[in-house]
C-alpha cells in the first residue's frame, strides 16, 4: 500500500504533532538528536529516552503525530514501519488521536484484555507492519513529484 501525505493531513494531524514537536524540542535542548525522514521528524536521545523510559510508559518508540520519539537511533530504524502506521492514524483521527488511542486502550482493559496489544490502533499498526503495508511516501518532503 502506497501512501501520499498531503498538507490537510499534516494541518489535520498537528495539534498532535505539537505535542510531540514539544518532546522532540526537548530531546534536542537535553543531548538528543533529530532527523527527518520522509516527513516525519525522529527524535531520540536526551530527554526523549527518559520519556519513553518511565514506568507508566516503558516504550521503545511513540508516535505523536509527524514526530517519532524513539530511546535510540536503532529503536526507531527498527520500529519505522509500525510508527508509519501511527503516523497515518494520527492523520485520520486529528486532534483526536491521543484521547481516541487512550480510550482504546482502556476499553480493551476493561473489557479483559491488555491496554497495548488489544488497543485496535496497535492491532492495525502490527497487522499492516506484519503484512508489508507499512509503506510511507511523502510529497511535501520530495518537491517536484
Amino acid at each position: 500500500m502506497r501512501r501520499r501525505s498531503s498538507l490537510w493531513a499534516y494541518l489535520w494531524a498537528w495539534p498532535t504533532t505539537t505535542v510531540g514537536l514539544l518532546v522532540a524540542a526537548l530531546g534536542r535542548c537535553t543531548g538528543g538528536q533529530a532527523r527527518s525522514v520522509d516527513g516525519v521528524l525522529e527524535v531520540h536521545g536526551g530527554f526523549a529516552t527518559w520519556l519513553l523510559e518511565r514506568r507508566w510508559l516503558r516504550a521503545t518508540a511513540l508516535t505523536l503525530g509527524h514526530v517519532v520519539v524513539g530511546r535510540r537511533g536503532g529503536d526507531l530504524d527498527r520500529w519505522r514501519p509500525h510508527e508509519r502506521v501511527h503516523v497515518r492514524q494520527a492523520e485520520r483521527w486529528g486532534p483526536l488521536f491521543i484521547p481516541a488511542y487512550l480510550v482504546a486502550g482502556a476499553w480493551a482493559w476493561l473489557r479483559g484484555g491488555h491496554p497495548y496489544r488489544d488497543n485496535p490502533f496497535e492491532r492495525e499498526a502490527f497487522a499492516a507492519e506484519e503484512a508489508g503495508e507499512a509503506v510511507w511516501e511523502d510529497p511535501v518532503s520530495r518537491p517536484g513529484e
